[in-house]
């Protein structure tokens, strides 16, 4: 286990917000920064806002490097249209955040050791790479020894997060279908996101 997945909740308080929604959240309770100086608010720069809403964006997928991160700037940036746009789709079509937003299992970090350990089918086939590109149309569907996991089941069972009308699943036969690549307005973040920020920032 990495110490970013055992340490995920110090995200919440150093960027201020409850990244995830989850009711667990030291953010709930302590609603300021980790550390003797976390109630200390400086004023924000122009910088430090880019800063934070890139930090935000790429904290909420989980355990996306930061070379991954720019490398999915660098492909929204070169494609036609609304970069920021772009972006939140690339990141949307990722396997694990798919299996995420599907109710498969009850955050991103699971999602992705979920993927990771060959627990999913994309169209009939095992693919364990959390990076994985969906497409619109694929069937993704957890595999019969995976399906009475109880992590699975809690997720299932949790009313948390809704399904986005981006994807259609059966949690009877353990699939969903992608049917389309999303839009900003589309993604039922539980804080603001603001892509055009991180948009700016990698374009310094």
């Amino acid at each position: 286990m990495t110490k970013r997945i055992r340490s995920k909740y110090k995200i919440d308080r150093r960027l201020r917000v409850n990244l995830w929604g989850r009711p667990r959240s030291p953010f709930n309770r302590r609603e300021y920064g980790p550390g003797v100086h976390g109630q200390r608010r400086r004023k924000a720069t122009d910088y430090g806002t880019q800063l934070e809403a890139k930090q935000k964006l790429k904290g909420y997928y989980g355990n996306i490097t930061e070379k991954q991160f720019r490398r999915y700037y660098r492909e929204a940036d070169n494609r036609r249209g609304d970069t920021s746009e772009t972006l939140i789709g690339l990141l949307e079509r990722r396997l694990d955040a798919v299996v995420y937003r599907m109710k498969f299992v009850p955050t991103v970090f699971s999602a992705r050791q979920f993927v990771n350990h060959g627990h999913v089918t994309v169209n009939g086939k095992r693919v364990n790479i959390p990076s994985y590109r969906v497409n619109e149309g694929d069937v993704i569907e957890v595999k019969e020894k995976a399906r009475q996991l109880p992590m699975v089941l809690d997720a299932i069972e949790s009313p948390e997060r809704e399904i986005p009308d981006y994807m259609e699943v059966d949690h009877n036969r353990m699939r969903g279908t992608f049917v389309r690549t999303p839009v900003l307005g589309d993604v039922p973040y539980p804080v603001q996101m603001e892509p055009n920020l991180v948009i700016e920032f990698y374009s310094r």
